[in-house]
């Protein structure tokens, strides 16, 4: 599978963002997609999930700010990012888990490329 993520780019302080993450292939679903960022020099952390049943979760550092949703017909999860501020400088990373093919053929998990946030004014 191929997850191809896109929306990244330089915004001023306060400005929003809306990043997409499409998996190709075909797909019979997709248990779990989410988003990490890792800034320069630190760790890749967890910023937003959702299940396909539609439960979502969001770390407190973003959390009234940053919005996951994700359209399962597509195969695709978006990552809505407003009131951004410079410390959510990072590139962003797309992840799938349970990637289903049949109901006997699956993948565990995928990683997408990655794309650039960069929040300076």
């Amino acid at each position: 599978v191929q997850l191809q993520a896109s929306g990244g780019g330089l915004v001023q302080p306060g400005g929003s963002l809306r990043l997409s993450c499409e998996a190709s292939g075909n797909i019979l679903r997709i248990n779990y997609m989410a988003w990490y960022r890792q800034a320069p020099g630190k760790q890749r952390d967890l910023v937003a999930s959702s299940t396909i049943a539609g439960g979502t979760n969001v770390a407190d550092s973003v959390k009234g700010r940053f919005t996951i949703s994700r359209d399962n017909a597509k195969n695709t999860v978006y990552l809505q990012m407003n009131s951004l501020k410079p410390e959510d400088t990072a590139v962003y990373y797309c992840k799938a888990e349970g990637i289903y093919y049949t109901e006997s053929y699956w993948l565990p998990s995928s990683w997408g490329q990655g794309t650039l946030v960069t929040v300076s004014s």
